[in-house]
This record gives structure tokens, C-alpha cells and sequence, in this order.
């Protein structure tokens, strides 16, 4: 977007113009399901390090899992039974799936906004909003103008988003 106005700090009252870029992007969904495939897992028993006499030197009661799709590996000995540290060590599991997931599905969010990113300067700006020597706001898409700056910036912008959407074939919309 571009900015033409007679800056308020500007003793000369000047006309400067400014650029910005606004990004919209999309709520990343956290409904993300994670199902663990018992083929994927490899699950070792072993025994526990640590403090508890006899019963850890004596029962395999340690877990530790390996995803073998994503090479993640977890391990857990906290509890004295081996079902006990398989059902925590699969909870570890899950989680950790799900933060790469999650992470998986930003960075792709973030790839696909950054290939639409354009260059922030003289000829790259949607619109234009003038406060001097007249007040207009024009869309450089449909060369649509609309005279009502103010309503235009206290957010009526239906009529340049309607007038994006008729005039530009949908399959050449970015957005």
C-alpha cells in the first residue's frame, strides 16, 4: 500500500509518501490427529538405571520407542512397571509427533506466504490512499476509486474487494 500525506513532523508541510506490506495469514489448525501405527514403532524393554534394589536390577521394566518414519526416539524409567513406562513413553511420543507436525505445518504456511511476497516500493502497491492535496483511495488491480477516504479507512473496503473479485479471473486470485 502507499501513503501520500503532509507529515505532521515535517515543519515544511511537506508531501511524503510511505509503503507498507501487510501479510494475512491463516490460524494454524491444533486439531491436528496424530495416529501412531504399531508397524512404525519399534519398542525396546530394558532395565531400569537408577535407584530401586532389586526390582530394578532384576525386571526389564524401562521403555524406549523409536518412530522409525521419523526416526524420533523416547525412553522412559521413571515407573517401577514396564506398562506403566510404555504407556508414558507413547504419550512422550505423541507429543513430540505433534510439535513436528506442527511445526511441519507452519514452516508450510510460511513457505507458500513468502513465494507471493513482492518487492515493498514505487509500482509493487495494491492500493494507493492520498490525504493531499485531495483525499482518494485507488486500487491498482481494477483501477477502482472510491472519494470517501475516511470510510475507506475506518475499514469499508467491500467495495474494492468486490470489484477485485469481479474483475480478476478467480484462478489468478492470490490471496
Amino acid at each position: 500500500h502507499r501513503l501520500v500525506r503532509v507529515s505532521p513532523f515535517d515543519s515544511n508541510a511537506k508531501r511524503h509518501t510511505s509503503f507498507v506490506s501487510c501479510d494475512v495469514l491463516p490460524e494454524i489448525k491444533d486439531e491436528i490427529k496424530i495416529n501412531v501405527k504399531p508397524e512404525d514403532l519399534k519398542i525396546d524393554v530394558f532395565r531400569s538405571s537408577g535407584a530401586g534394589g532389586q526390582h530394578v536390577n532384576t525386571t526389564d521394566s524401562a521403555v524406549r520407542i523409536t518412530h522409525l518414519p521419523t526416526g524420533l526416539v523416547v525412553g522412559c524409567q521413571n515407573e517401577r512397571s514396564q506398562i506403566k513406562n510404555r504407556e508414558k513413553a507413547l504419550q512422550m511420543l505423541k507429543t513430540k509427533l505433534f510439535q513436528l507436525a506442527l511445526k511441519e505445518q507452519k514452516e508450510e504456511t510460511v513457505k507458500q506466504f513468502q513465494s507471493d511476497q513482492k518487492e515493498i516500493g514505487w509500482g509493487s502497491q495494491i492500493r494507493s490512499y492520498v490525504f493531499h492535496p485531495y483525499k482518494m483511495v485507488k486500487d491498482h488491480r481494477t483501477n477502482q476509486e472510491n472519494f470517501q477516504l475516511e470510510q475507506v479507512m475506518d475499514g469499508n473496503l467491500d467495495d474494492f474487494i468486490n470489484g477485485y473479485l469481479t474483475k480478476i479471473p478467480i484462478n489468478k486470485i492470490s490471496f
